[in-house]
């Protein structure tokens, strides 16, 4: 898998004149970098990117493009991935759980900005990060989790301290003199801008009783990609709610803002054009990517909805819908669409399905099970047919 280094008009040009046999991510630079301006211009605060969600050259060196100057890393690869690609950009170590050879790697990139969860691994970081790095004083960021509802799933049941043990950390981590901050992670695909007024309320309690007056307060992300074709995430709406709870939150001792999106930047940036390798029995439906492929994360949150099809010759597909069970093109019975996807019900074999809103979790879970999952990658000025 590698970007392709002619630029195409549009994913229907490529189409005309390579006809993929295999699936192909179309890519937008001028997607990427309008969702990453408005994100700019309308977050209170620092804006930073999750790597994780697509670690894709072409999308770190657009971020930046478009002025984004944070990033969040998970991992050392995306550590030097940021380094090499933006070497002046503040990178903040937010997972929680680190090895410590992961620690003395960030230490030796000069990471500044770590998270914690547990007294142990604030003992590591104690033990093997310098209060300051480069002249830099190192925040450590406390993460916390509410029993909140309104993502598609919660992030809590892995990381977070209660709202006790992170008042407890906070004040061990202003002890030790590193820059204390509070951090937390309401679940992906958020739509629901009051899990962010619930965290940021719960972090002013805790900031009180840890007595400890915090330099930052990270969001985190949870930030909606478009997924829904009827309904577009309000980003503006949720930036408002989050600067509102804080003041009211906070008052006096406000702290700076920041927030790490990743599916929300990424998102809208790829379009992800499959075909029908069969439509059995006019019933099943068989693509040629699924599950183990660009497809993977619909089996954790359902599929976007955002789905056209074309045939042969790129003429829109446009009888009644007809909800079809479908399935990936592996040997795997688990290798199926959740539900059933609403096709036209002319649908048939050698028809491109393209679904929008493909840029996050594809180009990273896409896997070469069962000799299947190559993907183009083609860069386009626009996404649209």
């Amino acid at each position: 898998m590698g970007l392709s280094k002619t630029i195409w008009t549009n994913p229907t040009e490529y189409l005309r004149a390579e006809a993929p046999e295999n699936p192909v991510l179309f890519f937008s630079p001028a997607a990427v970098q309008s969702v990453a301006r408005r994100f700019l211009a309308g977050f209170p605060g620092l804006v930073t990117y999750a790597v994780k969600s697509n670690p894709t050259e072409e999308m770190i060196e657009n971020l930046v493009t478009a002025g984004v100057q944070g990033f969040d890393c998970a991992s050392p690869f995306e550590i030097a991935l940021i380094r090499r690609l933006a070497p002046d950009a503040a990178i903040h170590y937010h997972n929680p759980i680190r090895s410590r050879s992961e620690i003395k790697f960030a230490v030796d990139h000069k990471v500044t900005a770590y998270s914690v969860d547990s007294s142990s691994e604030l003992a590591k970081l104690t033990e093997m990060v310098p209060v300051q790095i480069g002249g830099q004083r190192v925040e450590i960021s406390v993460r916390f989790k509410l029993p909140v509802q309104g993502a598609a799933y919660n992030f809590g049941a892995k990381f977070g301290a209660t709202s006790e043990q992170a008042a407890e950390l906070l004040r061990a981590v202003a002890a030790a003199g590193y820059t204390p901050s509070l951090t937390f992670h309401g679940g992906t695909q958020c739509n629901d801008a009051q899990v962010w007024a619930a965290y940021i309320r719960e972090a002013a309690v805790i900031a009180r009783a840890a007595g400890v007056k915090i330099a930052r307060l990270n969001v985190g992300g949870g930030f909606p990609s478009h997924r829904d074709a009827q309904t577009a995430p309000n980003f503006d709406a949720i930036f408002k709610v989050i600067a509102d709870t804080a003041r009211a939150a906070f008052g006096g001792d406000l702290p700076a803002l920041v927030c790490e999106p990743g599916r929300a930047l990424c998102g809208d940036a790829y379009t992800l054009v499959a075909r029908v390798k069969s439509v059995r029995d006019e019933n099943h439906v068989f693509l040629n990517d699924g599950i183990y492929g660009a497809m993977f994360e619909f089996s954790q949150i359902g599929i976007i909805d955002r789905i056209s099809v074309l045939s042969e010759t790129l003429v829109p597909r446009s009888a009644p819908i007809r909800a079809r069970v479908t399935f990936g093109p592996t040997c795997d019975s688990v290798d199926r669409l959740p539900g059933e996807v609403p096709f036209p019900a002319d649908i048939a074999e050698g028809d491109y399905v393209v679904v929008a809103g493909m840029g996050s979790y594809s180009t990273v879970t896409n896997s070469r099970f069962n000799g299947f999952g190559e993907l183009g990658m083609v860069t386009v000025l626009g996404l649209g047919l």
